[in-house]
């Protein structure tokens, strides 16, 4: 699919050395018009270098000049125009407001890439190490802020040009990333309103449940959908319950599906139904799979998307909190064994995801608590900001769900196959697939066995205070802090199993929190202190 230009300006922003002018002279390379440079008509409007105006007139007399500057680029700015704004720009409230009707683009870029690009260019602000990592830190979450679309690299600014310009179609106040990993890359599109269209209006991720069906529109159309559909037919595959909910419109797919809902319907007996009925339907490797609904959706029509005639394009549309923020992103697909969760699976990465925080407006509230566990579980991972958020039991939102799965996309990218650094992502779920296990799949759910499994993690972990803490949340959000139906030693048993043992003599390795934020994978763990964590569960 050629590129597509957006409907509005595009205007690259970030920190120094994120590459913005470089992304916008590619980008308006490809779409065939001029770049500008805030930086460089400065530097030709002041008839000197930035770093000379430092030095004669000081930061302040500078920032005057570009703010003037930057309002007369912004307010002259329309479709087809791309500009790539100075990294300090964007501290001007004018400037700020000036971004609203144009698409801002952040370029995201690491303090330590950042400072290795900047130090050698001689910048004002790029002579100090330690000043530089603080002014990095204090202008992080503005940039976050400003951003309708961040990217990872001005590597990726052409090849996202399409879901910019499904960005530009999509309700106001949609949020685009980009995912990044080994084999692949795929946009995300996070906003209310997105499978029903922008007539539904915005609607705050509340999970309250029992939310009235909507009719579906604006989200599901050609101009929106995250892949390109020309020659590519769509197959929906949802449960029963969601797709009474949140089915597309007819015309916009050729076939929708439907297994049995819950995790004891994620097995091969189902993936051969929904095989045998895309043969039935005629689905050839030209169309598309959808995963319409949650984790376990999710997780089976992603193994019949890399496994069906050899793999297919699968689209991730998640309608609960758990896929939301975790597992509609990443690649992990895969179906459950009587004797052990996700034994048979594939690494498949998505085509694409689209995300509506308002689809959580019809889950029951039991399965979003379930699924807030994970919000809970990347907040100890992610540390930092979003810690603070979750600790504090602050509401899920849309902007809670956008940086739980920033934060999964940012570990992916760095592993996408469990070779390192993913690893954390299962902090709890070493002993939460075991009482999952041990309990037949039907007792509890997900993230109810992940949150008991933090608190046997945290234990181990010798952080009792944290665990104390972690308790007292699940409590608040009437989640469990206990287990029955299954006895220490079944689930000891079970925990034995667990697909991350690397050989038949080998213990498993835990995943196991120092702090918030300092999670550490391949830890040894006695069975006499495995046995004291569950039984402490029991």
């Amino acid at each position: 699919m050629a590129p597509v230009e957006p409907r509005r300006a595009l205007i690259f922003i970030g920190f120094m050395g994120a590459g913005k002018s470089r992304a916008a002279r590619e980008v308006a390379a490809a779409l065939e018009v001029g770049a500008l440079d805030s930086d460089a008509l400065l530097e030709e409007h002041l008839g000197r270098s930035i770093v000379r105006e430092f030095e004669l007139h000081g930061e302040a007399a500078f920032r005057k000049q570009e703010e003037e500057l930057v309002v007369e680029l912004l307010a002259a700015a329309g479709a087809g125009t791309v500009i790539a704004l100075g990294g300090g720009s964007v501290l001007s409230e004018r400037v700020q407001g000036l971004l609203e009707p144009h698409m801002t683009v952040l370029l995201d870029v690491d303090v330590e890439c950042a400072w290795q690009r900047a130090q050698g260019e001689d910048r004002p602000l790029a002579r100090d190490r330690a000043a530089f990592a603080e002014l990095y830190a204090g202008r992080r979450g503005l940039y976050e802020g400003l951003a309708d679309a961040i990217l990872p690299s001005a590597d990726t600014a052409v090849r996202a040009l399409p879901a910019l310009r499904a960005l530009a179609a999509a309700p106001p106040g949609t949020r685009l990333l980009w995912a990044s990993a080994a084999s692949g890359e795929y946009p995300v599109l996070v906003g209310s309103g997105l499978l029903a269209g922008e007539e539904a209006g915005k609607g705050a991720a509340r999970g309250a449940g029992g939310g009235a069906a909507r009719g579906a529109g604006g989200g599901w159309s050609q101009e929106v959908w995250p892949l390109d559909r020309a020659g590519s037919r769509g197959f929906c595959v949802s449960d029963e319950t969601v797709a009474a909910l949140h089915a597309p419109p007819a015309n916009t797919m050729q076939a929708l599906l439907s297994i049995k809902p819950g995790e004891q319907n994620k097995t091969l007996v189902s993936a051969e139904h929904v095989w045998r009925a895309l043969v039935e339907g005629g689905m050839t490797r030209a169309d598309h799979l959808v995963a319409l609904g949650g984790g376990v959706v999710g997780d089976l029509v992603g193994f019949c998307a890399a496994t069906y005639q050899r793999g297919v394009p699968l689209v991730q549309v998640p309608t609960t909190l758990v896929a939301q923020v975790d597992s509609a992103y990443g690649g992990k697909t895969g179906v459950d064994l009587p004797e052990a969760k996700n034994y048979v699976g594939a690494y498949h990465q998505p085509a694409g995801v689209m995300v509506d925080p308002d689809t959580l407006l019809t889950l029951p509230r039991p399965e979003f608590q379930a699924g807030w566990v994970e919000v809970l579980k990347t907040a100890l991972i992610a540390g930092g900001e979003l810690w603070r958020r979750v600790a504090a039991d602050e509401p899920v939102d849309e902007s809670m769900i956008l940086a739980c799965a920033r934060t999964k996309l940012a570990v992916v990218a760095q592993d996408e196959r469990d070779g390192g650094r993913r690893q954390v992502l299962n902090l709890g779920h070493t002993v939460g697939h075991a009482i999952e296990t041990a309990t037949g799949y039907s007792r509890y759910r997900h993230g109810e066995a992940v949150g008991l499994g933090l608190l046997a993690a945290l234990r181990l972990s010798g952080q009792d205070g944290l665990r104390e803490q972690i308790g007292e949340l699940l409590a608040s959000h009437g989640l469990p802090v206990r287990f029955e139906g299954a006895d220490v030693e079944r689930v000891l048993e079970m925990t034995a199993r667990d697909k991350k043992r690397l050989s038949a003599s080998a213990s498993v390795p835990f995943v196991l929190a120092q702090a918030p934020g300092d999670v550490r994978i391949g830890c040894e763990v006695a069975q006499d202190e495995l046995r004291a964590a569950v039984a402490e569960l029991v």
